[in-house]
């Protein structure tokens, strides 16, 4: 009983583990049989000449021809019409197909129409000539300064030399991949997550470099690699983004404090025009008071020195008393 338990557990640890590895592995595509590619020009000529042979088969067996001539007559046109089907290729544009001849490497085949000979000749890869996107990422890989980034990434590449392509890797496409990640890797890990943050296009020369050493041997260049998306942990994310927030009122208080700076200099200059003219100094301040109790319901408190200076509290004085001389003179 303990041993089946055991083996269950290894199971399910073995079934999560081939899980992870296929979510983290680079996407794959699904690798189509060459050898049994068939055109459409070569599938007609067949269904023409399957369809002669039967007919001519079932006219010849009315007429009384003898079996013999008749199975003849049909086995060679069932081998002229799987010639055809099998010898008969036609590669399109932007491709180009890969002959191996009694598993020797015989030449290329350029767009168009061609002919191989069956069983002997095969055609193994059709290598295609376009620009081609690998999408790739780096998962839960730490920084130089030990953060967790997730990046997502395109590299775009393209096969110079179809040769090498075929004969010096078993899968080109899986191998990009596999090369892009692994240098994807290698780039975060030598920078800080501010040099990522705000340096992608230095970090996609970089890995344009990198891939572009490793894919050179295969015949395959890369044109350009772009960082799509790098996401960080959200927990830091709020914290940058308080960063920044208290980065902004820092700022904020500085041009305020050298606003202040700037109103005191010109403050310190006016006052330069009132040292010898103290009348101009209370008309000023005069002035300042009647502005102020213009509004209704304003309340104006005044320092008592400043009343004593401009002698405001002996003219309020003479202002009563003539006020109480005229009411009684009337």
């Amino acid at each position: 009983m303990y041993i089946k338990k055991w083996n269950q557990k290894m199971n399910m640890d073995q079934s999560q583990n081939t899980s992870s590895d296929q979510s983290s592995s680079p996407v794959q595509p699904e690798k189509k049989p060459d050898d049994l590619r068939v055109n459409g020009v070569a599938g007609a000529i067949t269904g023409i000449l399957i369809t002669i042979a039967v007919m001519g088969a079932i006219i010849m067996s009315e007429q009384g021809v003898s079996d013999f001539i008749t199975g003849l007559y049909f086995t060679v046109l069932f081998l002229i019409a799987l010639f055809f089907l099998f010898g008969l290729k036609v590669a399109s544009q932007w491709e180009k197909a890969v002959v191996i001849r009694l598993g020797k490497f015989h030449g290329l085949r350029c767009p168009g129409m061609f002919w191989i000979i069956p069983v002997i000749d095969t055609t193994p890869n059709w290598i295609d000539h376009r620009v081609m996107v690998t999408p790739f990422n780096a998962e839960k890989t730490l920084t130089k300064d030990t953060v967790p980034v997730d990046v997502d990434a395109v590299l775009f590449w393209v096969i110079w030399d179809a040769e090498k392509a075929a004969l010096e890797v078993e899968d080109y496409r899986a191998a990009i991949s596999w090369a892009a990640q692994t240098a994807l890797r290698e780039v975060i890990g030598q920078k800080n997550l501010a040099d990522i943050l705000v340096g992608r296009a230095k970090m996609d020369t970089e890995l344009q470099k990198i891939i572009d050493e490793r894919t050179t041997p295969w015949g395959i260049s890369v044109q350009s690699v772009e960082i799509r998306d790098v996401i960080i942990p959200q927990a830091l994310e709020d914290a940058m983004s308080r960063q920044a927030q208290a980065e902004r009122e820092r700022q904020a208080r500085v041009i305020l404090g050298e606003s202040e700076k700037q109103i005191a200099a010109s403050f310190a200059e006016a006052s330069e025009a009132y040292i010898d003219n103290p009348t101009a100094l209370h008309l000023r301040a005069m002035n300042m008071l009647f502005e102020g109790l213009k509004e209704k319901g304003a309340l104006v408190i005044v320092p008592s020195s400043a009343v004593d200076t401009m002698n405001l509290g002996g003219m309020s004085g003479l202002v009563s008393l003539g006020q109480q001389q005229a009411k009684n003179i009337k």
